[in-house]
């Protein structure tokens, strides 16, 4: 099938298909014409990468979770330990994101909201002042 068949049988723009070709998730064979010529594989690869990315994992992250696919012998303490440390940088993600609204969130209770220009959100951001 050609990209555009690809595109639409996982959802990806061609864009990012082209692009995870670029930089070898994938490795489509190439018809007499030169086109990329995508076989079931392929396609359930890209859709593999699109539901690992879905759920927060980098390029990188993605690579290694296809190592493992693909090896019969691989552990699955490996997988674990991937799914593990995403959890973790979850967390710490959520950790910021509410520290983060905790902040606005004070600073938004100390703007008046009125006609007049001082305002201690602006003050904040331009480090003039603390709530």
């Amino acid at each position: 099938m050609n990209i555009g068949e690809a595109s639409g049988a996982t959802g990806l723009p061609a864009k990012t298909i082209r692009y995870y070709e670029d930089i070898g998730l994938i490795k489509p064979d190439r018809a007499a014409n030169g086109y990329r010529d995508y076989g079931a594989k392929d396609v359930h690869r890209l859709a593999f990468i699109q539901r690992s990315r879905s759920l927060g994992f980098t390029i990188d992250e993605c690579r290694s979770l296809l190592s493992l696919y693909e090896d019969k012998e691989r552990a699955s303490s490996d997988v674990k330990a991937l799914a593990l440390d995403k959890i973790r940088e979850i967390d710490r993600k959520l950790g910021e994101l509410k520290s983060l609204r905790a902040t606005l969130k004070t600073l938004a209770e100390h703007c008046h909201g009125d006609d007049r220009p001082d305002c201690p959100i602006i003050d904040e951001i331009a480090g003039a002042g603390r709530v």
